[in-house]
């Protein structure tokens, strides 16, 4: 198989790639209604983070294998991902959800471990286990929580949206959003939802919004 130039080859899907190359329009028409995060059906922002901040994310072999837990979860349960960053040690995403549906957590855990499993038996132990991960038979890849936000309406869509693609400049990994390759960034450019110079380093609307992280 040829190397994946970017997260990009693997997180489209029709609803994503059907989005409107516009704006505005992405903004004010993309969301669904306003739902509890009870109710089936909702879009949700998670940031999922490695144990102890390990920086293995990134790495090529990694990225393929959280490509192939990715892919594996989202076959038997299905949600849509409307925009992601891979940083090295968390990541965030926005997906939403099948109607009829509130268990994102199953998926969360579904990549973890299918990531876990993968990670120990091509690449390596992580981090050394505490007395909780020993009792339980964990590995210490992934922290257990993660952070979850029930997207309410349009303008928290599209913050959320802007959040998650000026991340690597927020942690000072790139001076520009473009030069950060992992990232649907990219895609929305190629939609005409952001020019290819938004978010720089010294843009201080998006380097003091604050999320979960």
């Amino acid at each position: 198989m040829g190397r994946r130039p970017t997260l990009l080859l693997w997180i489209n899907d029709p609803y994503f790639l059907g989005l409107i190359k516009n704006h505005n329009y992405l903004y004010n028409h993309c969301m669904p209604q306003y739902r509890r995060s009870i109710l089936a059906g909702g879009t949700f922002f998670f940031t999922i983070v490695t144990f102890n901040r390990k920086p293995i994310l990134t790495d090529e072999r990694t990225r393929d294998l959280l490509h192939e837990a990715w892919i594996d979860t989202k076959n038997r349960f299905p949600f849509k991902t409307e925009a992601v960053c891979l940083l090295s040690d968390h990541l965030h995403c926005i997906w939403s959800l099948p109607e009829n549906d509130t268990n994102y957590s199953v998926r969360i855990k579904e990549i973890k471990r299918l990531f876990t499993k993968a990670y120990l038996q091509l690449i390596g132990p992580g981090e050394l286990r505490n007395e909780s991960h020993i009792k339980k038979g964990e590995a210490a890849i992934w922290q257990r929580r993660f952070w979850e936000h029930v997207i309410r309406d349009q303008d928290d869509f599209h913050r959320h949206v802007d959040y998650i693609h000026y991340n690597p400049v927020k942690h000072g990994l790139v001076k520009k959003v473009v030069d950060w390759q992992w990232s649907t960034f990219h895609q929305y450019v190629k939609m005409g939802v952001y020019d290819q110079d938004w978010g720089g380093e010294n843009d201080d609307k998006f380097a003091n919004l604050k999320v979960g992280e």
